[in-house]
């Protein structure tokens, strides 16, 4: 964080002079991001792309979902038909992500819950991310910001 003045009832920050309150929490929100992103979000990106269902596929039964991800035929190629020990099936969703649109499929095979379940993960990480850099920008808002200027 640069330096902080407050100047004729205006903000100075981060090298800018005469912000009003939005534009001192979008000045903060944006530091806050560019500061917030690694290596480990470029993962998530990665794990959130390779999960939609772009790819052509085969001839797929009634009721079942067009398409198939890049992140599934690599799991499925890699795995190829290796199944769980015990008969065990675990669960993976499919035909999105949201709870509204997602469908729950019990899976025996290894590669078809790998590659159902890394797109998952990438969408949890980068809400985690989106909710992160929120707090953060809002707590050094309010450090800076005086009376009337805060949010609530």
């Amino acid at each position: 964080m640069d330096t902080v003045e407050e100047l004729n009832g205006t903000y100075f920050y981060a090298g800018r002079s005469n912000l009003t309150a939005g534009e001192l929490f979008f000045m903060i929100f944006c530091e806050t991001t560019a500061d917030h992103f690694g290596i480990e979000d470029v993962g998530a990106i990665v794990a959130f792309y390779t999960g939609f269902n772009n790819q052509k596929t085969r001839q797929k039964p009634k009721g079942a979902k067009a398409g198939t991800s890049r992140a599934s035929k690599a799991m499925r190629r890699f795995f190829k038909t290796a199944k769980f020990p015990l008969g065990i099936k675990l669960p993976t969703w499919v035909g999105g992500y949201t709870p509204w649109t997602a469908e729950r499929r019990m899976v025996a095979k290894i590669g078809t819950f790998v590659g159902r379940t890394i797109p998952l993960v990438g969408y949890v990480i980068l809400a985690s991310d989106v909710v992160q850099i929120t707090y953060c920008s809002v707590r050094d808002y309010y450090r800076i910001a005086r009376g009337n200027d805060k949010l609530w």
